[in-house]
């Protein structure tokens, strides 16, 4: 037995909602971080930057499933799903952190995403989320048959808007969000022959 066979069989004994309570571990940690003086001299900046950095982490990790499949053989979509219901969690922390311990104000926030292209792109990939987190479950699935594929190819522009949010609202150059956005736009090369057959479809 390889070691791919060995680890599929592990995951295959794993259930799904550790997978829930392991991404989920930062989240407390975090706000203890933010309590105690562990972000920094601006806790809620610094909580928003983390929450925001992780969410990209996970849909990173979301995106990578399917090329782990194609090219290792490693089968990780028993977890897909939670690994995208966690990073929906992730990202509306991070923008409820932004809108009530940040800016403090409602009108603010529209004032921002009017005016503030990174935070407009951020509010696009939060509101295409909406409906892949609405249908992330096994009655929409069969309701929807072929069009919930179609549906869930929003993951793409997702995770493209996400990429550029992060460097957008970074200072200056910085190679960790350009980082990111390589490895986004590289998982979605892998992606893009399946992807122009669900569209056909």
């Amino acid at each position: 037995m390889t070691l791919v066979d060995r680890l599929n069989a592990w995951c295959r004994k794993v259930p799904t909602w550790a997978v829930y309570i392991l991404c989920l571990i930062p989240i407390p940690i975090l706000y203890y971080q933010a309590v105690t003086g562990g972000l920094g001299r601006d806790p809620v900046k610094g909580l928003e930057h983390e929450l925001g950095e992780i969410a990209l982490q996970l849909l990173i990790l979301g995106l990578s499933v399917s090329p782990l499949r194609k090219f290792t053989g490693l089968n990780l979509l028993k977890f897909r799903r939670a690994i995208g219901v966690v990073t929906f969690v992730y990202v509306s922390l991070h923008l409820l952190v932004y809108a009530a311990l940040d800016v403090q104000s409602l009108g603010r926030v529209w004032a921002d995403i009017v005016k503030r292209p990174y935070i407009t792109v951020g509010m696009l990939a939060f509101v295409l989320m909406i409906p892949l987190v609405a249908t992330s479950n096994n009655r929409a699935t069969k309701a929807l048959g072929a069009t919930w594929r179609k549906l869930h190819l929003l993951t793409y522009p997702i995770a493209i808007l996400g990429a550029a949010h992060f460097i957008w609202l970074s200072k200056g150059f910085q190679l960790e969000p350009l980082v990111y956005l390589a490895i986004v736009l590289l998982l979605l090369s892998t992606r893009l022959p399946k992807m122009m057959r669900s569209l056909k479809a």
